[in-house]
């Protein structure tokens, strides 16, 4: 597939919309078009050896679930490996695409796979996502009417206000009188310039109607997941899913206060990688997630609720083998998809 088709429809399987402000996601490098791609190669973590690895496989484009270019390079040289990974991925022709927390928040991405470590289990999203392109454009939707004799004015005065859209004007009859109602959308910055504008004239200040436009919540979409199990289950069982679904020898857990490892566990919220700021806050039996500061984890704990902790990477990796084969067929089987060898947690129980 061309470079640019495939972004395209990897954007489609999760929109990059979805990932987080603070993110770095989609395309980070990019070789000189026509870019041609037989080989997408997954991995959780770019590293230096990872980046060996795809170049022995001839890979076209990596994946890399966490972006390697995070913080901003302000040059690319051989001196720091996340330079270095620059460097050879042009070299070598090689595209570089990260999803990171978009892949967190589809219904079909890394947390949804995490919750099959608890068995049987209903999830919703703990921090629901918005849908990010409805409504228009602003913050807010502005309304108001005005007759002949103060629209002209009224009018030119709005359009000289930066952060003003979807401005439409439709004959109106008020108190048997013909005026013209005036609708607008703006941004929060602009709804002070709007609103001082029109207190100048109380005819129209006491005509105005000021509506918040509020993003409808997409279904199954969003940071974290609050799962019920079908049945209660032991913690002490509930460790043992876990690291057999993660394929790990040991876990970290800490018991919540006035429970054992044998009180059962009816609801758990869990989010892969590092979750306190999603878990935060959240009433359920168990905290599931890769890492959390050791504060986060007095405070749950304090609560009653029991953490369950795996190493960062441990919580997302495995997602890869299931995301191989949800990409065969979303790109119709177009592009040869390997998944790294070498990619692993930096961190092992000695």
């Amino acid at each position: 597939m061309n470079l640019r088709e495939l972004v395209s429809a990897l954007n489609d399987f999760a929109s990059p919309a979805l990932a987080e402000s603070w993110d770095n996601v989609g395309l980070l490098v990019e070789p000189s078009p026509p870019h041609t791609v037989n080989t997408l190669f997954l991995t959780n973590d770019l590293t230096e050896e990872v980046m060996e690895e795809a170049v022995q496989k001839k890979a076209d484009l990596v994946l890399s679930y966490h972006p390697p270019i995070f913080t901003p390079l302000k040059r690319v040289t051989w001196k720091t490996w996340k330079e270095r990974l620059v460097v050879r991925a042009l070299e070598n022709r090689i595209g570089i695409y990260s999803p990171h927390t978009a892949y967190d928040a589809i219904p079909h991405g890394v947390n949804n796979w995490l919750t099959k470590a608890l068995g049987a289990c209903t999830s919703v999203p703990l921090h629901p996502s918005t849908a990010p392109s409805s409504p228009a454009q602003g913050t807010h939707r502005v309304e108001f009417c005005a007759d002949a004799e103060h629209l002209d004015a009224v009018l030119s005065k709005i359009k000289d206000i930066p952060e003003i859209s979807c401005l439409t004007t439709l004959p109106a009859r008020v108190e048997g009188e013909e005026q013209t109602r005036v609708s607008l959308n703006c941004s929060q910055k602009a709804l002070l310039e709007v609103v001082a504008l029109l207190s100048q004239n109380s005819l129209l200040h006491h005509k105005t109607e000021i509506l918040l436009l509020q993003k409808p919540l997409l279904p199954r979409t969003g940071m974290g997941r609050l799962c019920t199990l079908s049945e209660p289950v032991s913690l002490s069982d509930i460790i043992e899913r876990v690291k057999g679904h993660l394929q790990l020898p040991h876990v970290r857990v800490a018991v919540g206060a006035g429970r054992t490892l044998e009180s059962p566990v009816k609801k758990a919220a869990l989010c892969a990688g590092s979750g306190s700021s999603v878990l935060k806050g959240t009433e359920a039996d168990l905290y599931l997630t890769g890492e959390m500061s050791h504060h986060d984890v007095l405070d749950a704990v304090a609560n009653g609720i029991s953490v369950i902790l795996c190493e960062h990477s441990n919580t997302e990796r495995g997602f890869l083998s299931e995301l191989r084969d949800a990409l065969a067929v979303h790109l119709q089987n177009k592009v040869n998809i390997i998944v790294s060898e070498k990619d692993r947690d930096p961190l092992q129980v000695a």
